[in-house]
Protein backbone atom coordinates (compact mmCIF):
# COMPACT_ATOMS: atom_id res chain seq x y z
CA UNK A 1 0.00 0.00 0.00
CA UNK A 2 1.43 3.38 -1.02
CA UNK A 3 0.82 6.66 0.81
CA UNK A 4 0.69 10.24 -0.31
CA UNK A 5 -0.08 13.44 1.53
CA UNK A 6 -2.10 16.44 0.40
CA UNK A 7 -2.42 19.78 2.13
CA UNK A 8 -5.92 21.20 1.68
CA UNK A 9 -8.11 23.95 3.06
CA UNK A 10 -9.64 21.38 5.44
CA UNK A 11 -6.28 20.09 6.67
CA UNK A 12 -3.67 17.54 5.77
CA UNK A 13 -4.95 14.42 4.05
CA UNK A 14 -3.16 11.08 3.98
CA UNK A 15 -4.18 9.04 0.93
CA UNK A 16 -3.64 5.28 0.85
CA UNK A 17 -3.86 3.34 -2.37
CA UNK A 18 -2.32 0.97 -4.83
CA UNK A 19 -2.96 -0.38 -8.32
CA UNK A 20 -6.40 -1.58 -7.16
CA UNK A 21 -7.48 1.93 -6.19
CA UNK A 22 -7.67 4.43 -3.37
CA UNK A 23 -8.71 2.70 -0.16
CA UNK A 24 -8.48 5.47 2.45
CA UNK A 25 -8.26 9.21 2.92
CA UNK A 26 -7.40 10.14 6.50
CA UNK A 27 -7.16 13.49 8.25
CA UNK A 28 -3.69 13.71 9.81
CA UNK A 29 -1.62 16.29 11.68
CA UNK A 30 1.66 16.01 9.80
CA UNK A 31 2.48 16.40 6.10
CA UNK A 32 5.13 13.94 4.94
CA UNK A 33 6.81 14.56 1.62
CA UNK A 34 6.61 11.38 -0.44
CA UNK A 35 7.77 10.34 -3.89
CA UNK A 36 4.54 9.12 -5.44
CA UNK A 37 5.08 6.57 -8.20
CA UNK A 38 1.79 4.70 -8.31
CA UNK A 39 -0.25 6.22 -11.21
CA UNK A 40 -3.65 6.02 -9.51
CA UNK A 41 -2.28 7.73 -6.40
CA UNK A 42 -0.74 10.47 -8.58
CA UNK A 43 -4.10 10.91 -10.31
CA UNK A 44 -5.79 11.18 -6.91
CA UNK A 45 -3.43 14.00 -5.86
CA UNK A 46 -4.04 15.83 -9.16
CA UNK A 47 -7.80 15.42 -8.82
CA UNK A 48 -7.83 16.59 -5.19
CA UNK A 49 -5.84 19.68 -6.27
CA UNK A 50 -8.38 20.39 -9.02
CA UNK A 51 -11.34 19.72 -6.67
CA UNK A 52 -10.09 22.12 -4.00
CA UNK A 53 -9.37 24.70 -6.72
CA UNK A 54 -13.01 24.50 -7.82
CA UNK A 55 -12.05 22.98 -11.19
CA UNK A 56 -13.17 19.35 -10.71
CA UNK A 57 -16.70 18.18 -10.11
CA UNK A 58 -16.36 14.43 -10.72
CA UNK A 59 -13.49 12.25 -9.62
CA UNK A 60 -12.28 9.54 -12.01
CA UNK A 61 -9.67 7.97 -9.74
CA UNK A 62 -10.13 4.23 -9.20
CA UNK A 63 -11.44 3.26 -5.75
CA UNK A 64 -10.85 0.14 -3.70
CA UNK A 65 -13.74 0.30 -1.25
CA UNK A 66 -13.31 -1.90 1.82
CA UNK A 67 -16.80 -2.08 3.34
CA UNK A 68 -19.81 -4.26 4.01
CA UNK A 69 -22.27 -4.85 1.16
CA UNK A 70 -24.73 -2.41 2.78
CA UNK A 71 -22.06 0.27 3.16
CA UNK A 72 -21.01 -0.24 -0.46
CA UNK A 73 -24.61 0.29 -1.57
CA UNK A 74 -24.71 3.56 0.39
CA UNK A 75 -21.37 4.72 -1.07
CA UNK A 76 -22.53 3.91 -4.59
CA UNK A 77 -25.61 6.08 -3.96
CA UNK A 78 -23.43 8.90 -2.57
CA UNK A 79 -21.37 8.86 -5.76
CA UNK A 80 -24.58 9.73 -7.61
CA UNK A 81 -25.32 12.88 -5.59
CA UNK A 82 -24.31 15.69 -7.96
CA UNK A 83 -21.56 18.15 -7.09
CA UNK A 84 -22.96 21.24 -5.38
CA UNK A 85 -26.14 19.54 -4.19
CA UNK A 86 -27.21 17.65 -1.09
CA UNK A 87 -29.49 14.74 -0.26
CA UNK A 88 -31.03 13.80 3.06
CA UNK A 89 -30.37 10.56 4.89
CA UNK A 90 -33.92 9.60 3.94
CA UNK A 91 -33.21 10.36 0.26
CA UNK A 92 -30.19 8.06 0.33
CA UNK A 93 -32.21 5.33 2.06
CA UNK A 94 -34.74 5.58 -0.80
CA UNK A 95 -31.92 5.51 -3.38
CA UNK A 96 -30.80 2.13 -2.02
CA UNK A 97 -34.40 0.86 -1.85
CA UNK A 98 -34.39 0.61 1.93
CA UNK A 99 -36.61 3.51 3.00
CA UNK A 100 -36.40 2.86 6.74
CA UNK A 101 -32.59 2.77 6.80
CA UNK A 102 -31.91 6.46 7.48
CA UNK A 103 -29.95 5.74 10.66
CA UNK A 104 -28.00 2.95 8.97
CA UNK A 105 -27.18 5.38 6.15
CA UNK A 106 -25.84 7.79 8.78
CA UNK A 107 -23.77 5.02 10.32
CA UNK A 108 -22.35 4.04 6.91
CA UNK A 109 -21.49 7.70 6.26
CA UNK A 110 -19.61 7.87 9.56
CA UNK A 111 -17.54 4.84 8.51
CA UNK A 112 -16.70 6.16 5.04
CA UNK A 113 -12.95 5.60 4.60
CA UNK A 114 -12.73 7.67 1.41
CA UNK A 115 -14.28 11.04 2.30
CA UNK A 116 -14.42 13.85 -0.27
CA UNK A 117 -14.21 11.41 -3.21
CA UNK A 118 -17.15 9.43 -1.79
CA UNK A 119 -19.07 12.59 -0.89
CA UNK A 120 -20.60 11.80 2.50
CA UNK A 121 -20.46 15.55 3.18
CA UNK A 122 -23.36 15.95 0.71
CA UNK A 123 -25.74 14.05 3.01
CA UNK A 124 -27.67 16.26 5.41
CA UNK A 125 -30.47 15.90 7.91
CA UNK A 126 -34.02 16.86 7.04
CA UNK A 127 -33.73 20.00 9.20
CA UNK A 128 -29.99 20.35 9.82
CA UNK A 129 -26.56 19.68 8.39
CA UNK A 130 -26.55 16.32 10.14
CA UNK A 131 -23.13 15.15 11.28
CA UNK A 132 -19.61 14.78 9.95
CA UNK A 133 -17.07 12.39 11.44
CA UNK A 134 -14.02 13.79 9.67
CA UNK A 135 -11.57 16.11 11.41
CA UNK A 136 -13.16 19.45 12.16
CA UNK A 137 -16.65 17.95 12.26
CA UNK A 138 -19.45 20.14 10.93
CA UNK A 139 -17.08 23.02 10.17
CA UNK A 140 -15.29 20.79 7.64
CA UNK A 141 -18.62 19.70 6.17
CA UNK A 142 -19.67 23.35 5.79
CA UNK A 143 -16.37 24.20 4.07
CA UNK A 144 -16.81 21.36 1.57
CA UNK A 145 -20.43 22.26 0.84
CA UNK A 146 -19.54 25.93 0.42
CA UNK A 147 -16.62 25.04 -1.85
CA UNK A 148 -18.98 23.10 -4.10
CA UNK A 149 -21.49 25.94 -4.15
CA UNK A 150 -18.76 28.45 -4.97
CA UNK A 151 -19.33 30.28 -1.68
CA UNK A 152 -15.81 30.25 -0.27
CA UNK A 153 -14.49 33.64 0.65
Amino acid sequence: MDKAYFSSLIGILEILGDKNGISEINFVDKFIKTDVKEPNLKLCLDELEAYFSGKLKNFSVRLNIQATPFQKSVYKALLNIPYGTTATYSDVAKMIHNQKAQRAVGSANAKNKIPIIIPCHRVVGANSLGGYSGAGGLKTKEILLNLEKGNLS
